[in-house]
């Protein structure tokens, strides 16, 4: 008879721990995919910084290629 009380006093807890406010699950799940969304934005806004920088890296190369040619034509 104990026994059976415990098991029935523990599935009464189980269940009400269980059962969470649906609008507080909506507002967790909405924040998650929030925060998602806002991770994706960042990958992109890095991906967009990388192809800059390397847009840039070209640039100077080139401009010092040029600077290396002017020098090397210049007269001494």
């Amino acid at each position: 008879m104990r026994s059976s009380r415990s098991l029935l006093a523990a599935a009464v807890v189980l269940c009400t721990a269980g059962c969470t406010n649906p609008r507080a699950e909506a507002a967790t799940a909405q924040a998650l995919n929030d925060a998602a969304n806002e991770i994706g934005g960042l990958k992109n806004d890095v991906a967009q910084l990388q192809t800059d920088l390397d847009s840039l890296r070209s640039v100077v190369a080139r401009q010092d290629s040029v600077l290396s040619r002017i020098v090397a034509a210049s007269p001494k």
